[in-house]
């Protein structure tokens, strides 16, 4: 008998090893039902986050689903469960994004549509971030495979802009969702003077390649002459 016959059969290897399993395990495969019933908890998660916060009983969510409490539990057996699932979902939605945005024919402005498209979700969910991180529970860990594929969506993104000559060719991705993050806590510490458009404004024009880059002069401030 083959070896690969052999681990089927559950016989152990030469020196007492254990067998290793020959396919990896998969997750099991939700119904149409099931699924549905999922993706309208999540859209009624994040509905009622929105509207009413964090704490807003698990019963509301259920009900403006159209689930019962008991569907809501079997998908999600704790609200941090519920938590981590809407924030990974986005991630996936946001991933899915840069991918479809790989193809547009102006890579530098598809790249600062993505840029403001991803502070525009660092600041609506980051109440949530905060529920899970005061919950014990490391979302990066948890959604690692996720924002791995995000992250190389977008690096996609920043590598076209540059070899397009639409952005400076000596920003990283690193440094590049450094400065997103940056502007959003700036703007979140100082909504008055800092608006979260505003600094995205900023970024993005520092970012643009020798002379096609842009001048973002405040609202209401004329440009400096020359300039």
């Amino acid at each position: 008998m083959s070896s690969a016959s052999g681990a089927r059969g559950g016989g152990t290897r030469s020196g007492g090893a254990r067998p290793e399993p020959l396919v990896e395990a998969e997750a099991p495969v939700l119904r149409a039902d099931a699924r549905r019933n999922r993706q309208q908890l999540l859209a009624a998660a994040e509905a009622v986050f929105a509207e009413e916060g964090l704490n807003v009983p698990v019963d509301d969510i259920a009900r403006r689903a159209g689930v019962g409490v008991g569907t809501l539990y079997r998908h999600f057996p704790t609200k941090e469960a519920l938590f981590e699932a809407v924030i990974v979902t986005h991630l996936e939605h946001l991933a899915d994004e840069a991918v479809a945005m790989a193809d547009s024919d102006d890579p530098g402005e598809a790249l600062f549509g993505y840029l403001r498209r991803l502070s525009e979700e660092a600041t609506a969910k980051r109440d949530l971030f905060d529920a899970l991180t005061g919950a014990g529970i490391n979302v990066k860990d948890r959604a690692s495979g996720t924002k791995e594929r995000l992250e190389q969506a977008a690096d996609v993104l920043l590598r076209r802009a540059q070899d397009a000559g639409a952005v400076r060719p000596d920003v990283s991705l690193e440094e590049l969702v450094g400065l997103v993050m940056g502007a959003c806590l700036a703007a979140e510490h100082e909504p008055v003077t800092c608006s979260r458009a505003r600094m995205m404004e900023i970024v993005c024009a520092g970012l643009r390649a020798g002379g096609d880059r842009d001048d973002p002069a405040p609202a209401g401030r004329p440009r400096a002459r020359g300039v």
